[in-house]
């Protein structure tokens, strides 16, 4: 299985950007997916959870009603679209299938002025 995310890149605050996670090796409409966020210096935080069939959303409350998750099971592709980003956003965001503990290597996101 391999998990690729990409999409990061330099933002100001308040500023948006959406994130990609192209899955492979694996029957991916059949697994819940998470994002994740690790930022210097601190612990990885949960960002938000998607069911299988997308009927089902849940979100960190630091980032609820700012950040969007989605997913495409025809392109095999997990999405994180963030909105009103703000500096405590900067983190290295990786997508995960948790019935599996599978992860992907990460992309940068980094808010600033």
């Amino acid at each position: 299985a391999q998990l690729v995310e990409s999409g990061g890149g330099l933002v100001h605050p308040g500023g948006s950007l959406s994130l990609s996670c192209a899955a492979s090796g694996f029957h991916f409409g059949s697994h819940i997916m998470r994002w994740w966020r690790k930022a210097p210096g601190k612990a990885r935080e949960f960002v938000a959870g998607i069911s299988s069939t997308a009927a089902t959303t849940n979100y960190a409350s630091s980032v609820e009603g700012r950040f969007t998750i989605s997913r495409n099971n025809a392109k095999n592709t997990l999405y994180l679209h963030m909105a009103a980003l703000k500096f405590e956003d900067t983190a290295v965001y990786y997508c995960n299938v948790p019935q599996r503990n599978w992860w992907g290597r990460g992309t940068q996101v980094t808010v600033s002025s």
